[in-house]
């Protein structure tokens, strides 16, 4: 990917992230919300943004989405407002669950009980 995209998706993360938490007043929208990637199409007319929770609710996940792509008109005039770019893409939210499977991973490695091999000791 070229530097002009990677570019284009690491501001319009950033000003997306700062949007949804700073400018959409809806108290549905969980704080612990996070924008985790966004990938703009080559013509700059679709944005894919992947969101994601500390939790796995399925319910509250889903009801986010939906808040989020029924306020997409207001967030793409926000970002039209802050960005100067040749066209404010349509937006595309989802649930980004790569996050959540790391989560997930390390909930597990950490009940293993997993013994020490000799030379392994921490202690200094």
């Amino acid at each position: 990917m070229s530097i002009r995209f990677d570019r284009a998706n690491s501001q319009l993360q950033k000003t997306i992230s700062y949007i949804i938490h700073n400018k959409l007043n809806d108290p549905r929208i969980n704080p612990m919300l996070y924008v985790s990637e966004v990938n703009v199409s080559p013509d700059f007319k679709f944005c894919r943004v992947k969101i994601s929770l500390d939790n796995e609710n399925k319910k509250e996940t889903d009801e986010l989405i939906k808040i989020l792509q029924k306020s997409e008109g207001f967030i793409k005039n926000e970002l039209a407002k802050m960005l100067k770019m040749p066209s404010i893409p349509k937006l595309q939210f989802e649930f980004d669950k790569g996050l959540s499977a790391s989560l997930r991973i390390n909930e597990i490695l950490s009940t293993l009980d997993i013994p020490k091999e000799d030379g392994e000791d921490n202690e200094n």
